[in-house]
């Protein structure tokens, strides 16, 4: 037996289109240019003068270092406390970094995390805090009550016990989510690729690690990194130097100096020779493709200059070459992107779309393509001055923002960069030439030494992308990072997709007894993001069936099969008729044994293997309905009960989207079992775990139940 989710929605009404009176008065005249004006790009004038706030800086007796904006436009001020430490390798608890930020505000030695919140919201401030510091803003004549908030939460945080476990509830619905989020999965793997696991910038948290984190790393954490000599107090605003001064050594002079341990890492290096990689995720309509690998590219350095430019052109805004080809011209995909990144310690390049299962091939030579023209073909001087007015324009309105000044400060000061290297940035961007690009591609462009990772479907896939592999193979890899277990092709004899249906339907009570239940009734509690959700649910003979969603009490749609007919209906009344293949499913889902129907010779059965699901080994069952729609459906092996069951629907914007159901905790009533708790993901935003609360077997349902008016 599954649970069928269904979400009653209503479409707004369109109304007609309202006619607007035409002004009245003189039109102003209007020069149009002649010409075709999209033939010539404008030419390219001297790098506009830009004048940047200036930034004080001075040092307190501790080393804490303090960088101050002044900005007296709006009285308004804002602080970010920033504790420059390298990133710390954290093996098998990945993630308790990230967790110590998460807790830095959520108590201190003499307030509860409910009191600074209370504070926070009193004077209107903000206040937040990450693995690396905490950053604050008020109304500048809030100062004072701000720094003391923030430096009780920097001196004196508690680490309260009943915060970190919420915290780590926190994660473990956002890693549930991530488990099936196709960029989610490409970006942790492909970090991995990149980095390798004894990188930091290779690490993610998962499942397992999260339960290795302990609150006393945390607080070991916290105690060895966060000292006074290796940070940045960063203050932009309506504050005065004096002022600045005199609270920088109020709130953070007693912090105490130490020494912080430094970390040495092995430099990751792009794959010899291009690799292919790949993440199974049954049932997926869309491929993720990253192309991706390390490079050594330092911020702020004229190199780092050139990067952007290249990038841009590349993938870096709307008409960029990738977006120009994938989307604009074949159609393939919303967005191709590409990213160069940066870092002190180990950057990255990555370039990435989401595309059709179909053309997931021809995408990977098109990105292919397009990064191999930039390295042997010089760019055009009229499309680079195109992609430096973008870059300009861009910089010009980071200005607007007097943070933007700050941060240029922090960058300088942390990189040693000269003190007017953002003063002539845009001297020096306009001055990029296409040879300097060509060349900076060609360092940086490295198609012959890539990892190819795509995140999809492997049976759809998978074999068209062992031509971009050097060897010709493709490494299959889990969502976690880790090298995928050779899926067993080696079937016990006379196993097949009949027999595996056959097998599930005898544990759970056999086919006769299935077939002899005449209706069944469900209650069940659904549960995500601290709602809850109970949905009703009858199913009898001859497609009747009906469903209904209830919160606190209140109808939140409900969905009625009759035989042929089947309605809709959500909240104020809206109804709608379910027809074609939506009908197909309703019609199957009445059936509380549809499975049964499977060993009809209108359905076909394909056993494709044996795979791990939930760290069981799984009989893989491809299920062809009668109308062509297919879906997934794994069956333990040990037991021959359903694990999981895979389809394909549409999300709510009305793209293809798969929806997981996994089951688990089988009980019997009335001597057939039934699955007591169930996972659904891809119908909400996070997933939605399933509780049964009551389950009925011919208790005689009333054929009123299903009457559709």
């Amino acid at each position: 037996m599954a649970f069928l989710m269904v979400v009653a929605a209503c479409s707004p009404k369109t109304g007609e289109k309202s006619k607007a009176g035409a002004p009245s008065g003189t039109a102003p005249k209007i020069t149009i240019p002649t010409g075709d004006v999209r033939k010539n790009a404008p030419k390219p004038g001297d790098a506009p003068t830009i004048q940047i706030g200036k930034a004080e800086t001075f040092e307190l007796d501790n080393g804490l270092k303090v960088i101050l904006v002044e900005n007296h436009k709006l009285p308004q001020v804002s602080f970010r406390l920033f504790v420059d430490y390298q990133p710390v390798l954290q093996r098998d608890a990945a993630g308790y970094t990230n967790l110590m930020g998460d807790l830095l505000t959520k108590g201190t030695a003499t307030r509860t995390k409910a009191q600074i919140d209370n504070e926070v919201d009193f004077i209107g401030a903000s206040l937040s805090a990450n693995p690396n510091g905490i950053n604050a803003s008020c109304l500048s004549k809030h100062t004072e009550k701000v720094l003391d908030l923030v430096s009780d939460v920097l001196l004196n945080p508690s680490f309260p016990q009943e915060e970190f476990d919420k915290a780590k509830k926190r994660v473990e619905s956002g890693l549930a989510s991530q488990k099936t989020d196709a960029n989610a999965i490409a970006n942790n793997v492909g970090a991995r690729l990149r980095f390798g696991k004894l990188h930091p910038y290779g690490e993610f948290t998962t499942e397992e690690t999260l339960k290795n984190i302990k609150l006393e790393q945390i607080k070991k954490h916290y105690e060895t990194y966060f000292k006074p000599n290796i940070s940045y107090l960063v203050i932009t605003g309506d504050i005065s130097k004096s002022k600045a001064e005199q609270f920088a050594k109020k709130y953070f002079g007693k912090w105490q100096k130490g020494e912080v341990p430094k970390s040495m890492y092995v430099v990751p290096n792009a794959p010899d020779s291009t690799v292919v990689d790949f993440v199974h995720k049954p049932g997926a309509v869309q491929s993720v493709i990253n192309i991706t690998y390390p490079v050594e590219l330092m911020p702020g350095t004229d190199e780092a200059i050139y990067g952007r430019v290249m990038n841009t052109l590349l993938g870096g805004y709307f008409n960029s070459r990738v977006n120009a080809n994938l989307r604009e011209l074949h159609g393939w995909t919303y967005g191709a992107r590409t990213n160069l990144r940066a870092d002190e310690i180990i950057g990255s390049f990555t370039a990435s779309a989401s595309v059709r299962n179909a053309v997931t091939d021809s995408s990977v030579i098109e990105f292919l393509k397009e990064m191999d023209l930039l390295r042997t073909k010089k760019v055009p001087g009229s499309e680079l001055t195109i992609v430096k007015n973008v870059l300009t324009g861009q910089f010009s309105r980071s200005l607007e923002e007097p943070g933007t000044v700050a941060d240029f400060a922090l960058t300088t000061a942390r990189f040693n960069l000269p003190a007017d290297y953002y003063q002539n940035y845009l001297t020096k961007l306009n001055a990029v030439t296409p040879e300097q690009l060509m060349a900076t591609s060609q360092k940086f462009i490295k198609i012959k030494r890539a990892h190819i990772l795509v995140v999809g479907n492997r049976d759809e896939v998978a074999d068209r992308l062992k031509q971009f592999s050097t060897t010709g193979k493709i490494n299959y890899y889990e969502t976690n990072g880790e090298p995928a277990k050779n899926i067993n092709t080696n079937l016990p004899p006379g196993m097949d997709g009949k027999k595996v249906i056959g097998d599930y339907l005898t544990a759970i009570g056999g086919a006769d007894k299935l077939a002899a239940v005449k209706d069944v009734q469900s209650t069940v509690t659904m549960q995500s993001r601290g709602m809850a959700i109970t949905l009703q649910q009858a199913q009898k003979k001859g497609n009747k069936l009906v469903m209904e969603m209830l919160m606190s009490g209140q109808s939140m749609g409900k969905t009625i099969l009759n035989g042929d007919k089947a309605i809709q209906t959500g909240q104020g009344g809206a109804q709608r008729d379910i027809t074609g293949t939506e009908l197909d499913d309703l019609k199957e889902q009445s059936n509380p044994f549809k499975e049964l129907e499977y060993l009809n010779d209108s359905y076909q059965l394909q056993l494709k293997g044996i795979e791990e699901i939930n760290g069981k080994s799984a009989y893989l069952v491809e299920v062809t309905h009668p109308n062509g729609t297919k879906k997934t459906e794994y069956y333990e092996v040990a037991t021959s009960l359903k694990l999981r069951e895979i389809t394909q629907d549409k999300g709510a914007d009305g793209n293809p989207t798969t929806v997981i159901n996994d089951f688990d905790d089988y009980k019997a009533v009335g001597g057939i079992k039934f699955p007591h708790a169930s996972t659904t993901t891809g119908v909400f935003p996070m997933p939605m775990k399933i509780k049964v609360s009551e389950i009925k077997v011919n208790a005689g349902v009333d054929d009123a139940m299903f009457e559709i008016k």
